[in-house]
């Protein structure tokens, strides 16, 4: 039978997390935090995929995204010493509001006729990682490792359903008006963001203990997140997980966009007349895209994600996307078509926006407050766009070489055994911190040391 102390809320959540007695509210509205998040958010990647393709096409696209490793090593350590002086609510606050007064400016200088094409790229990767990351922090920061593996596979639920309704809504957007309206709705839903996020934070309050309240509105330690990650093979590790999971799944994301590129040049031309229906083509191709991948992300994070952290644990869940993209670059070995191109692509960014994603966060549940607001920003930033480095150097060499999609194939099957080797090592350390004593008790070192 139902637990009689549940609300009818929490038992009608069962089938998706296991929400116990008075966690309901604290985790719809981390939820609902993450459904507007990632419908700003894709509406912001396809005004970008817009931008950057109609303007320069995929090879300008991959060396573009080099730049953004280069900004986030200024940026990181600015936001660790930010963080250091506020307690969370102010971080999340004016670092966020930062960002949203950043799109105006874009609107602004696009409307005025300057090329943003190249600066938007630069700026929607960083939004991505540094944003993105730091709500996750604070729900991170809100949950045990026990809560938070109960729980995680709902609050990841909201951010599949609003990749999905921001994708959907994004397409018919692009192609009736183009890329700044997408922009101007996505800079109003991330204010809604940091209503949301204070609604969760005050709803948590109740629940902490004295000790707890005190450390949720105290300034972070003054550790920085490059010094916090180096210092530390866990903390490491998952940074070298992020390099190698971007590297690979951005080298497949150039091959589509090359593919997409191309083919609107065959029909609107290469030059300035064909401009604007340039943009509403790719535009359109990728709001269709986003809209099929976070369509089956959405019924896996509904229907699985949960279930299989039930049954397998986190541990052994991080085995199965690079198991998946072997197989599907392992196919790719014979010149495969653009619809087979397509579909796996659905297939490998459903299974990292949705289990994927989950798994990753989960990663962070047993470390220190420093380490999942500081370390965390400098993995899921500096780490990613690292990433994005490797890629375009592997472009580079590819079209010097001139690679086809069976030899991008090959040398991505090549970096994904190296991947399963840093899951195998990942697993092996998070399951011995799990066992640890729980994370208040212990430093902030003592809580990610091997």
């Amino acid at each position: 039978m139902p637990d009689p102390v549940r609300s009818r809320l929490e038992r009608a959540l069962a089938p998706v997390a296991a929400v116990r007695a008075g966690e309901g509210r604290t985790a719809l509205l981390l939820t609902g935090t993450m459904f507007v998040l990632l419908a700003a958010y894709y509406m912001l990647k396809t005004a970008r995929e817009a931008l950057i393709l109609a303007d320069g096409g995929a090879e300008v696209k991959a060396y573009s995204s080099a730049g953004q490793a280069l900004l986030l090593l200024v940026l990181v350590p600015a936001f660790s010493a930010f963080a250091s002086r506020v307690n969370r609510m102010r971080l999340i606050r004016w670092v966020t509001l930062a960002f949203v007064a950043q799109i105006l400016l874009f609107i602004a200088a696009s409307t005025a006729g300057l090329s943003i094409g190249v600066p938007y790229f630069l700026w929607v990767g960083i939004f991505n990682t540094m944003v993105i990351a730091q709500f996750w922090a604070f729900a991170n920061d809100l949950y045990t490792p026990d809560q938070g593996k109960r729980l995680f596979p709902l609050v990841g639920l909201g951010s599949s359903l609003g990749a999905f309704v921001g994708s959907l809504e994004a397409a018919p957007l692009a192609k009736a008006w183009g890329p700044h309206p997408l922009m101007a709705i996505a800079a109003v839903l991330v204010c809604g963001c940091i209503v949301l996020a204070y609604a969760a934070n005050g709803s948590q309050a109740s629940q902490r203990t004295a000790a707890a309240s005190a450390s949720a509105e105290a300034p972070l330690g003054k550790e920085g997140a490059f010094s916090l990650v180096f210092g530390n093979r866990y903390l490491l590790s998952i940074g070298i997980l992020m390099v190698l999971l971007n590297v690979v799944n951005t080298s497949g994301e150039y091959l589509f966009g090359r593919l997409v590129s191309q083919e609107a040049i065959a029909r609107f031309g290469s030059d300035a007349s064909g401009h604007v229906e340039r943009e509403k083509f790719v535009g359109g191709v990728y709001g269709q895209l986003f809209t099929y991948v976070n369509f089956v992300g959405l019924f896996l994070q509904l229907f699985v994600v949960s279930r299989l952290f039930k049954w397998l644990g986190v541990e052994k869940s991080l085995y199965i996307h690079p198991i998946v993209a072997l197989v599907g670059y392992l196919f790719m070995l014979r010149t495969p078509s653009v619809q087979q191109v397509g579909l796996f692509k659905i297939a490998d960014n459903a299974i990292d926006y949705s289990l994927g994603n989950t798994t990753k966060q989960a990663l962070w549940l047993p470390t220190s407050r420093e380490a999942k607001y500081k370390a965390k920003q400098a993995v899921d930033s500096f780490f990613v766009r690292a990433g994005d480095v490797l890629q375009a150097g592997v472009v580079w060499a590819g079209t010097a070489a001139s690679f086809g999609i069976p030899a991008f194939a090959a040398t991505n099957v090549v970096l994904t055994l190296v991947w399963l080797g840093v899951v195998h090592t990942l697993g092996t350390e998070h399951h011995r911190l799990v066992q640890a004593p729980p994370v208040e008790s212990r430093s902030p070192t003592q809580a990610v040391t091997s």
